[in-house]
């Protein structure tokens, strides 16, 4: 993967890069029309990511000039392809997509490709071949929670997961990178996985059901949805074991009391963000398309001692909160999104955000 060339504001113009031509009203006088083709919006996570991604094309550097119409899909694979092949009707110059399914918008977004408009998937990414896929390493995600796992318990013990939507890369590749880990571990037996839909109510409800049914539970490995399975075990009275998990504020805000022992790698809400400043970049001809043919934004692991309010957590906002807002590790990729810009897509006190995309 190569470096993206980045300026103060935005991204400076490559050299010699000749901007795609997009197709219809997503190219007409320097300005694009860049939609989002969301799959699902039934939890705080998705909130955050369509109201920072509102943000973003609210301010500078894509203020004026850049028109962000937003679409659900209700986690319908044949909703979510009508709903692209409503968009390519209407000539937008480009779609980013958090998909229902790795393969079955496939076909929909080859027809796109095929008219000359930009396809960006992220989160949930798709395996059609035109598409680009900005990410964050999910099989990595899993596995370095099921490893902190792991080395928390000495190898032996009882572990809770609680996995995500079903059906979604996401999900799968998380999942994929736990088992690599446990397998090597014979002494630790998975006693139940919950569905918890990536929602802290979700898994609280799940969590609460099973736990009169379960054994002592000597650690927690986490897809979504921390800050309910925690709830479920304060109100079942059980001690909170050595937990992995996403970024909750709620959860986040335990770990830095010492109530939890935890560790907390967030999926960030502004990737979606980062999609509309990658194709916006594209499309004006400032980064090259091939650099971001399989990209991921770095993962930004919190810690107990980490776990720092105002940075990675946040006092007065609610538990179920995404706290990823921005990368706090220093290579963030979006910078400038602020907590309200999350809560409810409100442009940030400073006006501007800036992006970087490197190797």
């Amino acid at each position: 993967m190569i470096s993206a060339c980045v300026a103060a504001g935005f991204l400076a113009a490559c050299s010699g890069n000749a901007p795609i031509q997009a197709g219809g009203a997503g190219s007409k006088s320097g300005h694009y029309t860049i939609a989002l083709s969301n799959s699902y919006i039934g939890n705080m996570w998705r909130v955050e990511m369509e109201n920072e991604f509102k943000s973003a094309c609210a301010s500078a550097p894509l203020k004026g000039h850049v028109t962000c119409p937003v679409y659900n899909a209700n986690n319908d694979v044949s909703a979510q392809k009508q709903q692209i092949s409503d968009l390519i009707s209407s000539g937008v110059g480009a779609i980013v997509t958090d998909a229902a399914s790795p393969d079955g918008l496939n076909n929909v977004i080859q027809q796109a490709c095929s008219q000359h408009i930009l396809v960006v998937s992220f989160d949930n990414t798709v395996t059609a071949p035109c598409a680009l896929k900005v990410n964050q390493n999910q099989y990595q995600m899993g596995y370095q929670w099921a490893q902190w796992v792991a080395s928390q318990i000495h190898g032996r013990g009882n572990v809770l997961m609680i996995t995500g939507v079903a059906g979604t890369y996401v999900n799968q590749q998380r999942d994929a990178g736990a088992q690599a880990v446990f397998k090597k571990y014979p002494g630790i037996h998975v006693v139940n996985q919950l569905n918890g839909q990536w929602d802290s109510q979700v898994a609280q409800q799940v969590t609460s059901a099973a736990l009169p049914t379960l054994p002592k539970i000597n650690a927690i490995w986490c897809q979504g949805g921390t800050n309910g399975v925690l709830k479920a075990f304060q109100q079942a009275g059980r001690p909170l074991p050595p937990t992995a998990g996403e970024s909750e504020n709620g959860f986040r805000q335990l770990m830095s009391s010492g109530k939890v022992k935890g560790y907390s790698i967030g999926q960030a809400p502004y990737l979606g963000t980062a999609a509309l400043a990658i194709a916006e970049g594209i499309l004006s001809g400032k980064l090259k398309k091939a650099s971001f043919a399989s990209y991921n934004l770095p993962l930004s692991p919190v810690t107990d001692s980490s776990a720092t309010a105002g940075k990675t957590w946040f006092p007065g906002v609610s538990s179920d909160f995404f706290a990823d807002v921005t990368d706090t590790s220093g290579g963030a990729p979006v910078k400038g999104l602020c907590v309200n810009a999350a809560k409810s897509g409100t442009v940030c006190p400073s006006k501007a955000l800036t992006y970087s995309f490197s190797s």
